[in-house]
């Protein structure tokens, strides 16, 4: 096992793997930029290295600078964690060059798989299915120009056209080095066709730096589930079960929770999906902790969407039924442990359900926000967890993305176990700075999240004009924030003017106009 890694990462992520690192004895070391100095994992790591100034461009994107960290902290190996580098095979190869172990899939693994056409064909060889599609010799994407009545269309264009009226409309145009919703975009008529294919084009660029594109049929209202995936060295692949993501925005996820309601009622189909997830893993010889994601429509067909070549997000729910904790057996594997468990032998228990915790506005299109955390109270009690990097004191800044933290919770059935999410968000606070916790609970309680009824379109169908319900906030948050405001420097004080000046009905202090504290009261 290894003595010391270094963690590619920041937030709730880094946190997750110091801590699993300090139950397995293992030393750790931190990146972090400037903006990060006082971060949670800077001062739960044994270690922590500056790696540059605060955009993420200039800071967790340095592999250069952090592989040097990792060898002059004597490092042995780096865990990536999700996002920035996670899926970046010239970092995975660059690992490996400096003779340290990249904790993850291979560098050819993540390359073949971050090719969204280029696994389509693979997971078709293998007998996967796949949504149809077509991405041409090049995968160029379509000129805007071909649509245009009077010119003259290439070859490429004529194929391109030949295949949208094979598959018909609506259709999506997907960036081939694509995810997160980045690259992508919803085609409806012909015309829409030329500029979707361009904007998805340019967006793919510059956010992977690739602008292939390639077509692939929409699935209307389809359900989103994915098969936790673990492979070792030594050939052994399992799956460690499903978890349904379908409850999204902005092509994004936001709730995800295991069992599936839609598999609970259907063990044939989750088997059936369970075999295909292995087979695509042991196609490319997979090792490590992966996920394999499927598109399942009205008539139950289900097709490979895509392989997530490290840990998710929402890896807890998985551990929460599974009893397994994914992050130490990414380390076991990594330093070449075989896994001692087979197939049969796996089971779940119980009902997880993760929220995923943003800043962010959700009554105006879920805008990222930003500001101080002011006063943070999380949840606690049997069968709840939290998954954070947030301290009080914290700044949300627009260098990162959003995801505050997870709430997680442990059910013996889903309905007690919504009942313990919304019990569980009502008791999160968070003042300073807007967050999504009104809006999941309105999520819960709504009647086809209630049924399981769930699709990636949800959302978009029940909440596209959802505003927050006038209540008052408890008196607790209203005396917290009174005695802030009596003790904050002036800059802070004009944070909070800020924070003041937005709609959150459920933020104290837009409250403070009605509930002052006397000068006798002071001491």
């Amino acid at each position: 096992m290894f003595n010391k890694i270094l963690i590619a990462n920041r937030g709730e992520i880094a946190v997750r793997i110091i801590r699993a690192c300090q139950e397995m004895g293992i030393g750790t070391v931190a990146v972090y930029s400037e903006a990060d100095a006082a971060a949670l994992h800077t001062r739960l790591a044994d270690e922590a290295v500056l790696i540059g100034p605060p955009t993420a461009s200039d800071s967790y994107l340095r592999a250069d600078r952090i592989i040097e960290a990792a060898r002059q902290t004597g490092c042995e190996a780096i865990h990536p964690g999700y996002g920035f580098l996670a899926e970046n095979a010239d970092f995975a190869s660059a690992v490996a060059e400096a003779e340290l172990v990249f904790i993850g899939p291979s560098a050819e693994v993540i390359r073949l798989m971050g090719s969204k056409t280029a696994a389509r064909e693979v997971m078709q060889a293998v007998g996967v299915p796949v949504v149809p599609g077509y991405h041409g010799e090049e995968s160029r994407g379509l000129p805007a120009r071909s649509a245009r009545r009077g010119e003259r269309r290439g070859r490429g264009d004529q194929e391109w056209m030949a295949a949208v009226e094979a598959m018909g409309f609506p259709l999506l145009v997907k960036a081939v080095a694509g995810g997160g919703g980045k690259g992508m975009r919803l085609v409806r008529t012909a015309a829409e066709l030329p500029d979707a294919s361009q904007s998805a084009r340019r967006e793919a660029l510059h956010a992977f730096g690739d602008e292939q594109i390639y077509l692939e049929k929409y699935l209307s209202s389809p359900r989103h589930i994915e098969f936790q995936i673990l492979g070792d060295a030594h050939g052994n692949v399992v799956h460690l079960f499903e978890r349904e993501c379908s409850v999204q925005r902005r092509h994004q996820k936001i709730i995800e929770e295991t069992p599936s309601p839609l598999l609970a009622g259907d063990e044939s189909l989750r088997q059936r999906m369970g075999q295909a997830a292995v087979a695509a893993a042991r196609a490319v010889n997979y090792v490590n902790a992966g996920t394999v994601e499927f598109l399942v429509d009205a008539e139950y067909n289900f097709y490979f969407l895509e392989m997530n070549t490290r840990l998710q997000v929402e890896h807890p729910i998985t551990e929460l039924v599974t009893g397994l904790d994914l992050v130490k057996w990414q380390l076991r594997v990594a330093a070449g442990e075989a896994l001692p468990f087979e197939q049969a032998s796996l089971s779940q228990r119980g009902h997880a359900l993760e929220c995923r915790i943003y800043a962010e506005d959700a009554a105006h299109n879920f805008l990222p926000a930003t500001g101080q955390v002011l006063y943070l109270v999380e949840p606690v009690g049997p069968g709840i967890r939290v998954d954070s990097g947030l301290v009080p004191g914290d700044d949300v800044t627009p260098h990162y993305d959003p995801l505050l933290a997870k709430l997680i919770v442990l059910g013996e059935h889903r309905q007690e176990n919504i009942r313990k999410m919304m019990a569980a968000l009502r008791q999160y606070v968070i003042l300073g700075v807007t967050s999504n916790i009104s809006f999941l609970r309105d999520l819960l309680a709504h009647d086809a999240f209630q049924r399981g009824d769930l699709n990636t379109d949800l959302v978009e169908q029940y909440f596209n004009n959802w505003q927050p319900k006038r209540a008052s906030s408890p008196d607790l948050a209203l005396i917290v924030a009174a005695l802030a405001e009596l003790r904050e420097e002036p800059r802070a004080r004009e944070q909070r003017s800020a924070v003041m000046a937005g709609d959150d009905p459920y933020n104290p202090w837009r409250q403070l106009s009605n509930f002052r504290v006397g000068e006798a009261d002071q001491k």
